[in-house]
């Protein structure tokens, strides 16, 4: 065949043809008495094998190698070139990112486009305070994507930095919750950490408070505790046996007390809050710092039968729960008959 018939069955045009053949890649075995290429359907054949191991990847140069060199291992290149496009496709994964980022900010002009890049390369800075301004400063009358700030927030590890993100997050309106969402169920616990203290921020906004009540399940006491002050903040009564295992753990007990009676003052809910903390000294009975703590959080329960139970625990039979209680409960602790007789 001639080189313009080999080129309409094999669909590579007659200059790549020429060019395999000054690099002696693929040569035609004859020529015609007028001096034209012709290629023998051998020929033929090895331009496919060229496509195929070109669709692949290879360089011609290694195409030839491994059509040539019967020495020639596959499975070293086979892996290089896994690697090479595993990187290529994580470098045009974070350029879609950043095409996106972009494209969420609705820009009117390029001005606007480049002080968003400029954000991006800022939150991407090795120094924790070249980030902390790229976010406060931020691109004058350009909102800040949400969906940027939210996989920021997941990615910052400096405290600093994270406040200063959340702020951010939050005053965009309430985005990035699929971002934040998703964190919550990362295998990395400071990731899921750094998801909740966002959606804490913002738990009204649509999907939070599906994701908190997820995170209320978290193995990590740090994430189940913010996850549970945030929907208990919210008036969620799902959070109750959250904040009572908080108070009984030590965990941050001092603001769930406060939440539980926050939850309190709807009556609909005080007396199931009260069961839970009688029910929780009982279970404790023994455990001194336990039972301190949850007469503690009695006081924070408005209406007299939260006073009436400190009360009780004045005459407790642990000498230590009946001072604390009977100091909450504004009255002395009853003496023992024996003390009282002399």
């Amino acid at each position: 065949m001639l080189i313009g018939e080999v080129a309409r069955h094999s669909g590579v045009s007659t200059r790549m043809l020429r060019h395999y053949d000054s690099l002696g890649l693929v040569r035609p075995t004859g020529r015609t008495a007028g001096g034209y290429r012709e290629y023998s359907a051998e020929d033929v054949r090895r331009i496919f094998h060229v496509e195929s191991l070109r669709s692949l990847g290879l360089s011609l140069q290694e195409v030839g190698r491994a059509l040539d060199d019967p020495a020639f291992e596959p499975s070293v290149l086979v892996g290089d070139l896994v690697r090479w496009t595993e990187e290529r496709l994580e470098r045009d994964r974070e350029l879609l990112e950043r095409l996106r980022a972009v494209d969420a900010t609705a820009p009117t002009g390029w001005q606007d486009v480049l002080r968003i890049v400029d954000l991006m390369q800022g939150l991407h800075s090795a120094s924790a305070a070249r980030r902390q301004q790229a976010v406060l400063a931020g691109p004058e009358g350009v909102s800040l994507p949400a969906g940027l700030l939210a996989g920021a927030v997941l990615a910052e590890a400096d405290p600093h930095v994270a406040g200063a993100l959340r702020w951010a997050l939050a005053r965009s309106g309430g985005g990035g919750v699929a971002t934040l969402a998703a964190g919550v169920r990362s295998r990395d616990v400071d990731v899921r950490r750094r998801a909740v203290l966002a959606l804490a921020d913002s738990p009204g906004a649509p999907g939070a408070a599906e994701a908190l009540t997820q995170a209320m399940a978290d193995a990590d006491p740090t994430a189940r505790s913010h996850a549970a002050l945030a929907l208990g903040r919210c008036g969620d009564a799902a959070a109750v046996p959250a904040l009572v295992a908080m108070v009984v753990e030590g965990a941050s007990d001092v603001d769930a007390a406060e939440v539980l009676g926050e939850l309190s003052h709807d009556p609909g809910r005080a007396d199931r809050i009260l069961t839970a903390l009688v029910d929780a000294l009982a279970a404790h009975t023994g455990d001194t710092p336990v039972r301190i703590r949850l007469t503690q959080a009695l006081v924070e329960l408005p209406g007299p039968a939260a006073q009436e139970v400190l009360r009780r625990l004045a005459r407790d039979d642990d000498r230590t729960v009946a001072l604390v209680a009977s100091a909450l409960a504004g009255r002395e602790v009853d003496q023992p008959v024996a003390r009282r007789a002399r």
